[in-house]
Formats: structure tokens, sequence, C-alpha cells
């Protein structure tokens, strides 16, 4: 009876040194920032709250920065991706882009994203312009929304800026608070190698999940346009010119396979008062090495940034 209970002793500690050893392996790994989930995952660690808020689930951190991706991304005390906010200069614009991680310029240096280059193009035209990102990677309608009305109307912009990807009329579920993949690379790393191992969905697939996702019935379909319908109204009430750009998937420009969101989206702008701009023109017929933040990260990269701040420059302007 001892001679097992030692053996059992001894094996639980061989397997607790093994997990050990592998968590610090990958840790060393992914020091080289170059794994894209982890990468995200460090976002939600270093970055991100939770929030009081069930419509938030998560917030930005006040005040705090991170090196993700090999980039750095500093949020200043409103929660925005950007130093110190300024004063508006006298019968100056203060333009505010509200999305997810698209909006927010993940993998890609502050100064090159779509606001950034944007407010360049603006002030150099003579504008006394500020162009603000509020973007917050795993955002969707419902949430940027919601943080404008919660956290953000005291910004009192001139003009708003919804950056609209496929996945914002997502009806999703709160985080959950699992410690092992709040704190382990190892659970973590784990945990998505079975997700990809259990779902093999190809693009194909993704047009029948987004075709659900649009329907006219769909939970987050519904909430989503309820929430620009508020967003357009307040802009309505207080002044403020309100604009959709609408962003494409860059996995396939193509033969995209996604138009019909586009089109979805341009009727519910347009019917709710946004200037609409739909920005796959500007990239369509590229390959998606060519776009991607980095091999995996289906993200925008400095490129697609330039593209999208090229197409809304004259119609912001």
């Amino acid at each position: 009876m001892r001679r097992a209970l030692t053996s059992l002793i001894i094996l639980l500690l061989s397997f607790g040194v093994a997990l050990a050893a592998a968590e610090v392996m990958l840790r060393v790994k992914n020091s080289s920032m170059k794994t894209y989930d982890i990468e995200m995952w460090r976002y939600a660690k270093e970055l991100k709250v939770k929030s009081p808020d069930p419509h938030l689930d998560f917030d930005h951190r006040r005040s705090a920065s991170a090196t993700l991706q090999s980039v750095t991304i500093r949020l200043n005390d409103w929660g925005l991706r950007n130093g110190p906010l300024e004063p508006v200069a006298p019968n100056g614009r203060r333009i505010l882009f509200l999305g997810g991680s698209i909006a927010l310029g993940w993998g890609v240096h502050e100064e090159q994203t779509v606001e950034a280059r944007l407010e360049q193009r603006l002030r150099a035209a003579g504008e006394h312009v500020q162009v603000l990102n509020g973007g917050v990677g795993n955002y969707n309608a419902d949430r940027y929304v919601s943080r404008f009305f919660k956290e953000l109307t005291g910004l009192r912009p001139t003009d708003i800026v919804v950056h609209y990807f496929l996945r914002d009329a997502e009806d999703l579920e709160p985080g959950n608070g699992n410690v092992l993949l709040r704190n382990s690379e190892l659970a973590v790393t784990m945990w998505i190698a079975y997700h990809r191992l259990v779902d093999r969905s190809g693009e194909q697939s993704l047009v029948v999940h987004y075709r659900g996702v649009y329907a006219p019935d769909a939970p987050g379909f519904v909430l989503m346009q309820t929430r620009l319908k508020e967003l357009a109204d307040y802009a309505t009430l207080h002044h403020i010119r309100i604009f959709l750009a609408m962003t494409p998937d860059v996995h396939n420009l193509v033969d995209y396979k996604f138009e019909f969101v586009h089109e979805t989206m341009k009727k519910i702008a347009e019917a709710d008062g946004y200037t609409y701009v739909d920005l796959l023109p500007a990239m369509r017929g590229r390959p998606p090495e060519e776009l991607f933040a980095m091999p995996g990260d289906p993200h925008p990269n400095a490129l697609g940034h330039q593209l999208m701040a090229d197409a809304l420059f004259p119609v912001i302007q």
C-alpha cells in the first residue's frame, strides 16, 4: 500500500514538473511575439479588465501600455489608443472611431493606423482636427456603442465613424473566469488546439455562418440594428456627423464571398442616416499575404490601414 502511494506521488510530481517545464518552454518560444493567439491572450490579460456592465463584458485599462505582436499599444485615461488627449482647437473637429480590433489597429504601429493617417491627411489639408481611436478588440456593435454611451459621450465628438466588420452582428457570450485560461499559456495553447481540431470549417462554412448571423430574426443582428439606430439618433440630436465604414474580410479579396453583408449594412446605414463608405473596392483583388498583419493573423496591416484611410479621406473631408 505504501509502495503504491509512493509511486502515485512520484507520478503526480513528475506530471507536475513536466507541465511546468512545458509552460516555461512555451513562454520562451512565445516571447518572439509571433504567435497570434497568444498575443491576443496577452492583450486580454495586460490591457483589459472585467466590466460590471454586461453589455461591455470587459473594458480597456486606463493609462496602460503593452507591447503585443512587436507593436506598442498605449491607452490614455479615456481607454483610447493614443497619448494624453488635448483640447479641441476652436472650431476644430474631433472625429471618434468606434469598432473592434481592426479599428484599434491590432498589429499596426500607432502612427500607421487608419485614425492616425486620416488625422495627418486632414491636417495637411488645413483642418484643425483630432482623430480618436476608440477601438477595442473583441467588441461587437452592441459593445462599442454601449461603451460610447457609458464612457465616451464626454469627448463631445463632432464626427463618429463606426468602423464596422462582419462579426459586429455576432451574439457574443460573456468571457469565462477560468483561472487556468487566464494565467497559463500551456492551457490556452491546448484549448486553441482542441477547438481547431473540432472546428475545421472552411470559407463556405463561414458563408453559411454569416448568412445565419445576418438572418432577419438573429438575436445579434437585431441587437446590432438597435444599437446603431440609438447611436444615429444621438448623433442627430447633437448635430454630429456620422459614418459607417464597412470593412471586408481580407482572407479572399479576389473571389469575395461576403458582399451580401455589405449590401445589408448599406441599407441599414442609409436608413439610419449614416454616410456609408464601403472599403472593399480599395482592397479588392489583393492577395491575403499582402494585407495580413503577420502570418496567421488576418487583421489588416499598415498597408491595409493606408488603403482604408485613402478611401475614407475624401468622404470625411
